[in-house]
């Protein structure tokens, strides 16, 4: 079995849709291996999101992420990784296949409802970020 990170951004938050991809998460059989709703402070957006440094959306990206809570989400299925890609549909949600997160609820690129892990060691990185062992099922 393989493990990813889900993160439902602020957007998604805000918008009440938790349920809504939680919904999708277990349709497309992910089993959920831990949960937690957080707030995250600028320093950990910036530490989470730390090799996008360098880049132009960096910081319009660390405000986004710590403008309202989150729920961040260890799933685990074979070949999590590419199959919550999938699921969640293109970045950009104009070019997100019908039936993904995004083409159903994102409204931009950068308020696209949710994050996933783009490789397997990043996917460690992440699930380490936001979860101690005891918390993982």
């Amino acid at each position: 079995m393989e493990q990813t990170l889900g993160i439902i951004k602020p957007d998604a938050v805000k918008k009440n849709l938790i349920g809504k991809i939680i919904s999708i998460i277990e349709e497309k059989g992910f089993k959920i291996r831990a949960m937690k709703m957080l707030k995250l402070r600028e320093e950990d957006a910036k530490s989470f999101y730390f090799v996008h440094r360098e880049k132009p959306f960096y910081n319009d990206l660390v405000k986004f992420m710590t403008s309202g809570p989150v729920v961040v989400l260890l799933l685990e299925k074979e070949n999590a990784i590419a199959d919550w890609r999938k699921t969640m549909g293109a970045t950009n949600p104009a070019e997100a296949e019908e039936g993904t997160i995004r083409k159903l609820f994102a409204e931009s690129i950068q308020n696209n409802a949710v994050h996933g892990s783009d490789s397997p060691e990043n996917a460690l990185i992440e699930i380490n970020f936001f979860f101690n062992k005891i918390e993982r099922v």
